[in-house]
């Protein structure tokens, strides 16, 4: 007896149930690395979030059948794996490949993947991000994707060879730095870096201590470009999550019929009983204790006393959903995602806090999972972290309704005839109007504006 090498086929997994395809986004195994059983070999991007798939046995990763950035339907062949299994030793008339053949192979695929350029103006995000890391002139790398094509792969060996990079010029107006001849030249997208720390800006200028952090560095979003020398425009590939957005967000406009109010809130009370606790809330729990938390405790008492705005539509009936399970809409440079906080009524405030910071870290991060993503019943967006006052949410299908959380802003305001400056916000609903009418949404914005009134410098975290 002795070992026979069997080469098994690895297909694009069905990771969700309404998932027809992903995209490859990385590998993270080459052909000729060892693969442990459950070990990652490659990350995927799909339509909700991005994914790891693991190996489903020990062995060797042989050929990658499938590009990072290609898309993969469920099912479809994207690599094989080299195993070893007990064979009889006497030949059976199989040939086996040779390291010469298998390099003949490899040459005689790019020279056939040379004749074709037709994708030679085009460099995934994967791409920008290493030639700018390395300084690569891409112009001078020779691609062997599909379509002339380079690759990540591609840019690794020229770098490894020595290929000749260009100088780098830093940009005395924006402190950005590019390389002479870049297909980035002229795109603010491409390298600029945002290094100028916010202790840096102009004492002058006071800081806004709302809106979006300004003490963390905001990052750029990847853009694919395309056309050679035209610096008159330029294209950005459509991810499979701006698609499912665009999908998503045309079907809720086209078959839920929108309606929308908005209620003021003094959260004078909130604003006192959070600056009294942040503290030490950060040193107990490590994170920081925010308005949202506060605000989703408000929303889930709320659901509680009218239940039907926690439903869907379903045609010859409207279904109730039980548990409260809450999408937190989470913006990127790129995207926004709805992680799900599930059974947020079970929770306290400081439970929530701790979900929602943990949720905001993997959105940022990349690193949700598709459980993560499934079983919202009713979302809340807090609009008013980059300074919005007032807004029109779209619902996130196929619930029933929406809550956006404003800007907390200090406004006069009369209380008993007399003048008094106190820290309002306003908070908007949109509601699917086959469902919901104005009166119960009336009372539930009603029964949050109490609940959020009611939080004392008493208020109980856990």
């Amino acid at each position: 007896m002795s070992d026979q090498t069997q080469w098994n086929d690895v297909t694009m997994p069905q990771l969700a149930e309404s998932l027809v395809s992903a995209t490859i986004a990385k590998w993270l195994k080459q052909p000729g690395d060892p693969v442990e059983q459950f070990e990652p070999i490659c990350e995927v991007i799909t339509d909700k979030v991005n994914a790891e798939i693991p190996s489903t046995l020990d062995g060797i990763m042989g050929d990658l059948l499938a590009e990072e950035g290609q898309t993969v339907a469920v099912g479809e062949l994207i690599c094989r794996i080299q195993t070893k299994s007990a064979a009889p030793a006497a030949s059976t008339g199989a040939t086996t490949s040779t390291p010469a053949t298998e390099s003949n192979a490899q040459a005689h695929s790019q020279q056939g993947a040379a004749s074709d350029q037709s994708m030679r103006g085009r460099f995934s995000p994967a791409v920008q991000t290493l030639a700018a890391q390395h300084n690569v002139d891409l112009s001078k790398v020779l691609g062997t994707g599909m379509g002339g094509r380079i690759t990540r792969k591609d840019v690794l060996n020229f770098v490894q060879q020595g290929g000749s990079t260009t100088p780098r010029v830093t940009d005395q107006t924006t402190g950005s730095t590019q390389g002479q001849g870049s297909p980035f030249t002229g795109l603010q997208q491409s390298a600029t870096q945002y290094s100028a720390p916010v202790q840096n800006m102009d004492p002058a200028i006071p800081v806004r201590n709302s809106g979006i952090h300004l003490t963390e560095a905001p990052k750029v979003p990847m853009v694919e470009v395309e056309g050679g020398n035209n610096r008159s425009e330029y294209f950005i590939d459509v991810t499979p999550i701006r698609s499912a957005i665009a999908r998503n967000m045309r079907q809720s406009v086209s078959e839920i019929p929108h309606a929308w109010t908005t209620i003021e809130v003094d959260v004078t009370n909130l604003v006192m009983l959070r600056n009294k606790i942040k503290n030490e809330f950060k040193q107990k729990e490590g994170i920081n204790i925010t308005y949202l938390a506060f605000l989703m405790k408000a929303v889930v008492n709320a659901i509680k006393e009218y239940p039907i705005i926690n439903s869907v539509w379903a045609v010859d009936k409207i279904i109730i959903k039980r548990d409260i399970n809450i999408s937190l809409a989470v913006g990127t440079e790129d995207s926004v995602l709805t992680p799900v906080i599930k059974k947020a009524d079970q929770k306290n405030i400081a439970g929530l806090a701790r979900e929602i910071d943990d949720l905001a870290r993997k959105t940022r991060e990349g690193t949700l999972k598709l459980d993560d993503m499934q079983g919202g019943t009713f979302t809340v967006n807090n609009t008013g972290s980059f300074g919005s006052i007032l807004s029109y949410p779209v619902i996130n299908y196929p619930q029933a309704a929406i809550l956006t959380f404003e800007s907390i802003v200090k406004r006069p305001v009369v209380i008993d005839d007399m003048i008094a400056v106190r820290s309002m916000a306003n908070l908007c609903l949109s509601l699917d109007h086959r469902i919901l009418d104005g009166v119960i949404c009336g009372r539930f914005l009603q029964r949050v504006k109490e609940n959020l009134e009611g939080y004392t410098l008493d208020t109980k975290l856990y």
